[in-house]
C-alpha cells in the first residue's frame, strides 16, 4: 500500500504487535572488551561483529570495514575489528547524565585524505560538535565545529551525518523545553547544518546554523540517490515521525504532532505509536528504502518511497530488543542494539550486528 503525504489515514501507522575544550586524551582507554564473530545465522546471513558492548550510541564503518562506535555513558570511542574490541580513547569533557554523554560520530567525506572524524557530545555546559584526528590508534586535535546546543537530561539529540553536499547536518533535541523548537535564536529542536569547519553555508535558510526547526528530538538523518533528506523523530504521547525534511520547514513540535493538516507546518511522511517505535537512527538507501531503528518498538522497520509517499513498513528484525542505530554499508545492514542503558540485557548485550540486504 502506498501511503501518500496529504491524508492523515495515510500518514498514521499503528503497527500492531509490531564552552569548555572536549579533547581525548590521545592514548587509548580501559581494558579491551574481547568480541566474537558468530557462524551466520542459517537462512538469515546474520553476523554478530562485537558483544558485551557498554551503551552503544553510534557507528562510523572506516573503509577496512572496522568500526567505530561511541560509548555513551564511558565517553569511550571503540574500533571493532577482526572479531575483537579495542579502545581507541576516552574524550575528555563529555559529561554523561541521562541521555547525554558521547552521542554521534561522522567521517570526513575526505577521511581517507585527511583522517578527521567528528564526535557530537554532552559536555558540562552544552551539546556540542567537536572535530577530531584519527590516527587509526587514538585521537588527537579536538577542535569545536559547533557549541551551545542546549543540553538536558533527555532530548538531547545527538545525530550527525554528512550530506551529499559536502555539509554536516545535525540533529538536536529541546532538551526539555518544548518552546525552543519553535525558537529561531535556538539551537535546540532543530536540525542544523553546517561547512565542515563549523561556518554557516550561504545558502541556509535563516543565515544561521538552523536547517528547519520545530523538532522534538531528532536522532536519525539520511539521505537518498535524489537528495532527499529524511529524518526520525520522537514523539511524546501522540506519535513518533518520519519526515522529509525541507529548508527553513516548520515540524510543528510543540503545537502538533503526527498530521496537522496546517498550511504552515509541514506533516510527516510517516507516524506511528511510540509504543510501537520510538524511532532512533535511520539509513537510507540511494532507492529511498528507509532502515529505521526503534527502542520501544523493538525493531527494524523497513520502507520504501513511492511518488509522494511510503509503502506500508514491513518488520526486517524484531529479536535483538532495542535498536539505536543502523547504517547501510557494501549490501549489508549494521545494526546496533541499546538493551544496556534502558531494557532488559541478554546475554551478550549490547551487539552489533550484520545482516544481508536484497
Amino acid at each position: 500500500m502506498i501511503r501518500p503525504a496529504g491524508a492523515l489515514a495515510a500518514l498514521t501507522v499503528l503497527l500492531a504487535g509490531c564552552t569548555v575544550d572536549a579533547g581525548s586524551t590521545g592514548s587509548p582507554a580501559g581494558t579491551s572488551n574481547r568480541a566474537t564473530v558468530d557462524a551466520t545465522t542459517p537462512g538469515a546471513g546474520r553476523t554478530v561483529l562485537a558483544r558485551d558492548l557498554d551503551v552503544p550510541w553510534d557507528m562510523a564503518v572506516l573503509p577496512d570495514s572496522s568500526v567505530l562506535v561511541t560509548l555513551r555513558d564511558t565517553a569511550q570511542v571503540v574500533r571493532v575489528t577482526d572479531g575483537r574490541t579495542s579502545p581507541v580513547a576516552t574524550v575528555a569533557g563529555v559529561a554523561p547524565a541521562g541521555e547525554g554523554g558521547l552521542l554521534g560520530i561522522a567521517l570526513s567525506p575526505a577521511f581517507g585524505e585527511d583522517g578527521l572524524l567528528y564526535l557530537y557530545l554532552t559536555s558540562a555546559d552544552d551539546n556540542r560538535v567537536v572535530r577530531y584526528r584519527y590516527t587509526g590508534e587514538a585521537l588527537s586535535d579536538p577542535t569545536p565545529v559547533i557549541t551551545g546546543i542546549p543540553k538536558g537530561t533527555n532530548h538531547n539529540g545527538g545525530r550527525i551525518r554528512f550530506g551529499p553536499d559536502g555539509d554536516l547536518y545535525i540533529g538536536t533535541g529541546d532538551a526539555g523545553d518544548p518552546g525552543r523548537a519553535q525558537d529561531l535564536d535556538s539551537l535546540g529542536g532543530k536540525i542544523l547544518r553546517v561547512a565542515p569547519d563549523g561556518t554557516v553555508p550561504d545558502d541556509n535558510p535563516f543565515a544561521s546554523a538552523v536547517y528547519s526547526y520545530g523538532h522534538r528530538n531528532v536522532q536519525g538523518l539520511g539521505w537518498d540517490a535524489s537528495g532527499q533528506l529524511y529524518a526520525s523523530e520522537f514523539g511524546q504521547d501522540r506519535y513518533d515521525e518520519l519526515n522529509l525534511i525541507q529548508p527553513a520547514g516548520n515540524y510543528g513540535w510543540p503545537q502538533a504532532e503526527g498530521m496537522a493538516g496546517r498550511s504552515s507546518l509541514v506533516d510527516p511522511l510517516l507516524a506511528w505509536a511510540p509504543k510501537d517505535a520510538s524511532p532512533s537512527g535511520v539509513a537510507v538507501t540511494a532507492g529511498g528504502t528507509v532502515y529505521v531503528a526503534c527502542l520501544r518498538g523493538e525493531r527494524v522497520l523497513s520502507t520504501t518511497r513511492i511518488r509522494d509517499g511510503m509503502t506500508d513498513p514491513d518488520v526486517l528484525l524484531d529479536d535483538l530488543g532495542r535498536i539505536r542505530a543502523v547504517e547501510v554499508v557494501d549490501g549489508r545492514l549494521y545494526v546496533l542494539t541499546n538493551n544496556t542503558a534502558r531494557g532488559t540485557p541478554r546475554d551478550g548485550d549490547d551487539q552489533l550486528v550484520t545482516i544481508p540486504l536484497g
